[in-house]
């Protein structure tokens, strides 16, 4: 299926988006909320590497999609606190659910 490949695409052009967002945050956030959403988006990628290549796509799917949700929580808490600027905010989250609808296409093709 190429969908795999396409959401590996997305995620790598919104990895690379995060990381020059993540530059600009405060030297105070870096180590802490900076890291996690680091940590974050390799867990997601690593997700979609597995899940590629898995029989049982369906676990590896749903701890992604928690993946994304936490990580759009992380920036709804990064733009409040004002340490994420709100466009930087507005086009990563928009990213994510461009990647979040992806992969609900992919679960539901998993389901058939």
């Amino acid at each position: 299926m190429g969908q795999e490949l396409k959401i590996v695409q997305k995620w790598e052009d919104m990895a690379k988006y995060a990381y020059v967002a993540l530059r600009h945050l405060p030297k105070s956030e870096r180590f802490t909320l900076g890291s996690e959403l680091r940590a974050s988006i390799w867990r997601g990628l690593k997700l979609i590497m597995q899940a590629n290549h898995a029989r049982n796509k369906m676990p590896l799917l749903q701890e992604l999609d928690s993946e994304i949700k936490t990580m759009l929580a992380l920036l709804r808490v990064a733009s409040s606190l004002e340490v994420l600027p709100i466009k930087k905010y507005e086009v990563w989250s928009s990213l994510l659910i461009e990647i979040g609808r992806m992969l609900g296409g992919w679960m539901k093709y998993c389901k058939t």
